[in-house]
């Protein structure tokens, strides 16, 4: 369901006139500039400044926040946003993270 929600957000922050990048390839750098084979994949990246990653799960689980601080490093950006679509209510499965803010 995930893929869904995706692109029906997509669409949504589209029409109000953002610029959406879906299914992003984020390199993996480490230990003195190697990058490894496999890249990350961000499902949305709005403005060219803030990452959300959709879930739908019943049950939160924090390495989701630690997952969008590893995108939000890799990037060089500083927000991001979990947005888990099991919630009764979407409001309450809202998780805002921040890389150095």
């Amino acid at each position: 369901m995930e893929s869904v929600y995706e692109e029906a957000m997509a669409d949504e922050l589209a029409r109000q006139g953002m610029k959406v990048q879906r299914q992003l390839f984020v390199p993996i750098i480490y230990n003195k500039g190697k990058t490894l084979g496999s890249p990350l994949r961000l499902d949305l990246k709005i403005n060219d400044l803030v990452l959300i990653d959709d879930k739908a799960v019943t049950e939160w689980n924090p390495i989701f926040e630690s997952q969008m601080l590893t995108y939000l490093r890799l990037t060089k950006l500083k927000l991001g946003l979990v947005i888990n679509f099991g919630e009764q209510y979407v409001k309450n499965g809202i998780r805002r993270v921040v890389n150095g803010l």
